[in-house]
């Protein structure tokens, strides 16, 4: 049979089995994005502190992260972890795997929104006697969001291609029931451009969010 035959004859099949993946892969998505998003204000507050120590342990932390495939530190939360006591089901390996990975990147997005704010600003809250904690909170953060979301954004869409490696731990995600299927009829081409379709139907919106948020961000300024 001919690419177009298997199609005809085997798509159904293949896009509903596919499909079964995407509350996984949605999942984890979600999952790691929650962690990155928070984890990643912590580490982008440490590198950007005073104390010299907690700077350097969040660069240390960055640049690991940054400079390490995500594979391998998927592989060491995965495996590693249950020799200091803890087995991470899957998904837990995969959401924090995949949401330390991003942490370290959304550290970069914050710190860059947090100091396009002019230092002038926390200066004038800390003079009317707020706390350094509610200045950044009430005064510097809402505005850097604006620089924020856009990069932040094409980072979500990066984090969800990323789920494609997460079958490496077990997870029935598309691409691992890609795999499957690829293994039960020997079909590779259709079914991983089927897969490939499925997540540009996804991204592409998601593209498009970014670009509009990134116009806005420029009739601001």
């Amino acid at each position: 049979m001919n690419f177009f035959q298997i199609i005809e004859a085997k798509g159904w099949y293949f896009f509903t089995t596919l499909l079964s993946g995407w509350p996984a892969t949605l999942i984890v998505a979600a999952g790691a994005l929650v962690f990155a998003l928070v984890f990643g204000l912590v580490i982008a507050l440490l590198r950007i502190s005073t104390w010299k120590l907690l700077r350097w342990a969040a660069t240390a932390y960055v640049e690991f992260f940054r400079g390490t495939p995500a594979l391998v530190q998927l592989f060491v939360i995965y495996f590693g972890f249950p020799d200091v006591g803890y087995q991470p089901t899957p998904f837990e390996a995969a959401i924090l795997g995949l949401g330390m990975n991003g942490a370290a990147y959304l550290s970069e997005i914050y710190r860059a929104g947090i100091e396009s704010i002019h230092r002038g600003q926390m200066e004038a809250a800390l003079s009317l006697g707020m706390t350094p904690t509610r200045a950044m909170r009430y005064i510097v953060l809402p505005q850097a969001i604006r620089t924020m979301l856009p990069p932040m954004t094409n980072f979500a869409i990066v984090l969800l291609k990323d789920t494609a490696i997460v079958f490496a731990v077990g997870v029935l995600e598309v691409m691992a029931l890609a795999r499957q299927l690829v293994t039960e009829t020997l079909q590779s081409a259709p079914i991983y451009l089927m897969a490939g379709a499925m997540y540009l139907c996804v991204t592409i919106p998601m593209a498009r969010l970014a670009a509009r948020l990134e116009r806005q961000r420029q009739a601001w300024q």
